[in-house]
């Protein structure tokens, strides 16, 4: 292992990284809390806003007159990987960017990507396969704001309805618990049918109503949606933040925990070390004295 000074400065080095581990940790804990509750905060807003809009889709016979409800050809995609701006996270990052170039692989047509994260923008900008990324947004998750996060989606929305994309898809890590987080690959344009839902016992069932609405239904239905559509990239990205402080956390914590076993390990190290240097030296001292 070396000298008794190369020990000494090794634990002290490893000290100092704990200390750094430790005090990331405890970051990382106050910003998932603030995440959590965001989180929080705005499902039961999303959750009434698909009340209103399910029923009266379930009850149209057709939506295609709105355009987010149309499936065309897929002739082009757009692929949105969330991920962080930062690292040492785990696998947070590296999760996002294998599941998006799975699914860019999987398309034999043309793909742009809108990178929302550094480490997402830095690996497919590098890449030498050539990606093409259209647009980045970067520190987006330090301080997440409606108003920014709005602006970006309703660009996306309108690439939509004006038919530059076929398809577009985010690729995310969905929050579950400080410990876990599911990768998730969302089919978020078009919007899937929602006039026919099934039953637990496998039957499809109509909604039927007999309400008089003001104003029609298609108004409400062209109203409601885009907001809905806001609300869900929101909650996205929310859930991708949520996720990233939770897996530094987590990271944080195992890391701290790795230098407590490796320091123990150098402290027994140092004291084998030690005692074998006090015997030598005692050995030495009393055959001085034989002789």
């Amino acid at each position: 292992m070396g000298n008794l000074k190369e020990i000494r400065t090794r634990i002290g080095s490893v000290k100092s990284t704990q200390q750094i581990t430790r005090a990331m940790k405890m970051v990382s804990a106050a910003k998932f809390r603030k995440a959590q509750d965001a989180i929080l905060k705005i499902r039961p807003y999303a959750n009434k806003i698909n009340e209103v809009i399910i029923p009266i889709a379930e009850g149209m016979e057709d939506l295609s007159f709105n355009p987010y409800f149309q499936e065309r050809e897929i002739n082009k995609v757009l692929i949105i990987p969330i991920t962080s701006d930062k690292g040492l996270c785990g696998s947070f990052n590296s999760v996002v960017v294998r599941e998006a170039v799975a699914l860019i692989d999987s398309y034999g047509t043309q793909v742009d990507l809108i990178c929302l994260g550094k480490k997402s923008y830095d690996f497919f900008s590098k890449s030498p396969k050539g990606y093409h990324v259209i647009d980045k947004y970067v520190d987006l998750t330090s301080n997440v704001s409606y108003d920014e996060v709005e602006k970006i989606a309703d660009s996306i929305l309108t690439a939509f309805a004006e038919k530059e994309y076929d398809e577009i898809r985010l690729i995310y890590n969905a929050f579950t618990n400080p410990a876990v987080y599911t990768i998730t690959n969302d089919k978020f344009l078009p919007i899937e049918s929602l006039s026919e839902k099934e039953n637990p016992a496998g039957d499809t069932k109509q909604f039927q109503h007999n309400f008089i609405f003001e104003p029609s239904e298609r108004i409400i239905i062209n109203e409601l949606i885009p907001t809905s559509l806001k609300i869900k990239f929101f909650r996205t990205i929310l859930e991708s933040n949520a996720s990233e402080h939770g897996a530094r956390m987590t990271a944080m914590d195992k890391a701290t925990e790795n230098a407590e076993e490796l320091l123990a390990e150098l402290k027994l190290t140092y004291n084998k070390e030690r005692q074998a240097s006090i015997t030598k030296e005692i050995l030495e001292i009393v055959g001085g004295t034989t002789l």
